[in-house]
């Protein structure tokens, strides 16, 4: 759902900022790839992460990172068993001192889905209607 969201931004508003003080489109697409690699690598997986290039700024190259981020965290996650998503492991400080791996990765796909609703608005304000909200 949200590279379906990313990809149905054209290549040339990938830079789009509502205001200027925020995140232009891209770099929205970009901080969750950066977020669930760092978070994802706090697991404990085998996986060697991969490197996110934050300073991508076309449509396929951030694209590319996005899909980067998802096939690590789908080889990541396949790595632990249900026990295992159940142990509890250091987590980032604001999650407190532990959490499972279990709440970490819920976090993500919170997170992922919080930023998939700022991309809703970002469409909506380029006059694009959101790949999901399209009625077939």
């Amino acid at each position: 759902m949200f590279y379906l969201t990313a990809n149905a931004m054209p290549a040339e508003k990938f830079g789009f900022k509502p205001t200027p003080a925020q995140q232009s489109f891209g770099e929205r697409v970009l901080h969750v790839a950066d977020v669930n690699v760092s978070m994802l690598q706090m697991l404990g997986g085998k996986t060697p992460p991969p490197k996110i290039d934050m300073k991508a700024t076309s449509k396929a190259d951030a694209l590319k990172e996005l899909q980067k981020a998802t096939a690590y965290g789908t080889a990541v996650l396949k790595e632990f068993s249900l026990a295992q998503m159940m142990e509890r492991i250091p987590a980032p400080e604001f999650m407190g001192p532990t959490a499972s791996r279990l709440e970490i990765a819920y976090f993500l796909m919170t997170h992922t889905q919080d930023t998939y609703g700022q991309l809703v608005v970002y469409l909506r304000l380029s006059g694009i209607t959101p790949p999901l909200s399209a009625q077939p």
